[in-house]
């Protein structure tokens, strides 16, 4: 029975993730940054895997915080096998110039910075039990795609595409296997705040989301399930790939998706 790791795992795709590894017989511990928001996921699971699941709050961008999360989970229910980085936030729509110094130092922290933190954490502690997977999660930015007001989330993914690449360089010759998530398009509350209403460019997010975005509950099923049968280093686990965009576009004439209305 695996033991997972996911950071930012309160909502969203951590926590449909979660879920997807708990229903396959996983004990998964769950972090968030504050207490309340780890008993509230806790609560919506516990009815059928109380047995399987325990929450830590703590911050990813701070390694002392991962620290004691990889502590807490060992105790928990002992070697970790697979530690997956998802704690992420998305930035303001703002031009670069726009954002204030606090708005765009908070993404990097947490999108980099908590990635490498957790990184560092899991590998060293792998290396000691002598097994392990860590797994980090892309976005947008991370094929080298850009867009106006979405540079410092971009470049934050872009920066973890990189990482994650060079780290399974570093561990070729290690027991660690190291590799990326790209889910594309989800419907959590992360992709529908980049929504501004009234707006053109609003109008044309949804047009394009309804074409390419998908529930949680797919894609993280697919995730979850690549990732427990992985035996591969430098291995990237993708959702939505480029056949299937254009397969997507291709067919939107004709099969009509509301992911958004």
């Amino acid at each position: 029975m695996k033991h997972v790791v996911i950071t930012g795992s309160t909502r969203g795709i951590g926590l449909g993730l979660a879920k997807e590894f708990l229903e396959a017989g996983c004990k998964v511990t769950i972090n968030g940054q504050t207490e309340l928001s780890v008993q509230s996921a806790l609560d919506s699971l516990k009815e059928c895997y109380s047995k399987q699941m325990a929450g830590f709050f703590g911050k990813v961008e701070d390694r002392e915080e991962m620290e004691n999360l990889w502590n807490f989970a060992v105790r928990q229910f002992g070697a970790v096998d697979i530690w997956i980085n998802n704690a992420g936030i998305d930035q303001e729509r703002k031009l670069v110039w726009e954002m204030d110094k606090d708005e765009y130092e908070k993404v990097i922290k947490t999108n980099i910075i908590g990635v490498i933190n957790g990184s560092s954490v899991a590998f060293k502690h792998m290396i000691q039990q002598g097994k392990g997977q860590i797994f980090n999660m892309e976005g947008f930015g991370s094929n080298g795609m850009m867009r106006e007001k979405m540079t410092i989330y971009g470049t934050s993914k872009s920066a973890v595409s990189y990482f994650t690449r060079s780290l399974a360089i570093e561990a070729k010759n290690t027991p660690i296997k190291v590799g990326t998530l790209s889910p594309g398009m989800v419907a959590t509350d992360f992709l529908k705040n980049s929504i501004v209403e009234n707006d053109d460019e609003a109008k044309r997010s949804k047009k394009i989301f309804n074409i390419l975005a998908d529930h949680v509950e797919p894609v993280t099923q697919f995730l979850a399930h690549r990732v427990l049968e992985n035996k591969e280093n430098n291995a990237k686990i993708e959702w939505l790939t480029k056949p299937k965009v254009i397969w997507r576009f291709i067919s939107s004439p004709f099969f009509k998706r509301e992911i958004f209305k």
